[in-house]
């Protein structure tokens, strides 16, 4: 992923996450690796963000990627939708 497309993803990502993350802390204070269930994210939320980043990218996760691991940090979301991008 060249930089430009990589800071569009992530700036969608951070937006999904402030919108329907339900953290416990600003979206802007947290790492690509910081664990999003430790920060507040429940599994209910993990749903509606898994929803909202399917309606942003206009693709369906498939059976494999659900799961907690795959939602888990801004760096595994964006890993999956990479893959899904296909690279």
């Amino acid at each position: 992923m060249n930089q430009e497309i990589r800071m569009t993803v992530e700036e969608t990502i951070r937006g999904v996450l402030s919108d329907h993350g339900r953290l416990a802390i600003p979206v802007e204070s947290l790492t690509d690796e910081t664990d999003l269930f430790g920060a507040g994210m429940t599994s209910h939320a993990s749903v509606n963000v898994m929803l909202a980043l399917e309606d942003a990218f206009d693709f369906e996760f498939p059976e494999k990627m659900l799961k907690k691991s795959t939602f888990e940090s801004i760096d595994a979301i964006r890993s999956a939708v990479a893959e899904m991008a296909g690279g």
